[in-house]
């Protein structure tokens, strides 16, 4: 079993890992902006996610390990490796395992530490979708309202509906073994792991993923990191402000 991806372009290989009930389409807009700069963009859906397969087993080293694989498989050697919210802690762990592997690293809204759990609302509007009843997108997003009032955040767990047949919408991510396994989403990243290479951290300005305190933890492990804000923007920060967000990129990888 591999990973599915997306890639767009051609040159340093440069993958990027979406966050918790996300997929690598997420990231389509800002993947080809990077792959006009001479990058090779793989927009991954990470395991139970996207178009990638299911499983029972969903923890932070499987996904690193995952990762690995999929590297392998496809040859990537010296890559640039941004990680988003869960993608972010994934990456982490992965260059802290496999340093040489990883030319420069960039983790997006989220700190090494533990997060309580935090998704119950989101969950429980997403398995109390009827899709015996539900018959639209629209349908399904009045339903979710009733759980998940920001029209945005909405829209980003809906980009998990497909036709699975003709008249049949479903889900893509593995919904029941993500709810089972959801307290592994917060899990830190083990407490001698180091990377010692450059590394970004970018934070929203309006999200509270990584706060002052978070700053020595961050250069605890990661000694050559900086963290910088992207103004006007929360967790989904590549969304709400993707021009800045840009722009921080690409400074960091040129």
């Amino acid at each position: 079993m591999t990973l599915h991806a997306n890639i767009l372009g051609e040159g340093r290989p440069f993958i990027i890992l979406h966050g918790f009930l996300g997929m690598g389409d997420n990231w389509k807009t800002l993947a080809k902006q990077f792959s006009e700069r001479n990058f090779q963009i793989h927009l991954i859906d990470q395991r139970n996610h996207g178009r990638s397969f299911h499983t029972e087993d969903f923890d932070y080293e499987i996904m690193a390990e995952d990762l690995k694989q999929y590297c392998d498989l496809n040859n990537l050697k010296n890559i640039i490796l941004l990680g988003h919210s869960m993608g972010g802690k994934t990456a982490m762990l992965f260059a802290t395992k496999y340093p040489s592997m990883v030319h420069k690293l960039l983790v997006a809204d989220i700190s090494p530490r533990y997060y309580p759990v935090h998704h119950d609302a989101i969950l429980e509007g997403l398995s109390n979708l009827d899709f015996t009843q539900l018959k639209s997108r629209g349908e399904a997003d009045k339903a979710l309202s009733n759980y998940v009032t920001e029209a945005g955040t909405r829209m980003f767990l809906l980009k998990n509906l497909y036709w699975v047949e003709k008249g049949q919408l479903g889900l893509r991510i593995n919904l029941d073994v993500l709810k089972a396994q959801v307290s592994e989403v917060g899990e830190a990243l083990p407490i001698h792991a180091t990377f010692q290479k450059e590394t970004l951290f970018l934070r929203g300005d309006r999200s509270e993923y990584i706060g002052e305190a978070d700053a020595s933890l961050i250069h605890r492990h990661f000694p050559k990191s900086e963290i910088i804000t992207i103004a006007n923007a929360g967790h989904w920060l590549h969304a709400e402000n993707p021009k800045d967000f840009y722009t921080a990129v690409i400074n960091f990888v040129s």
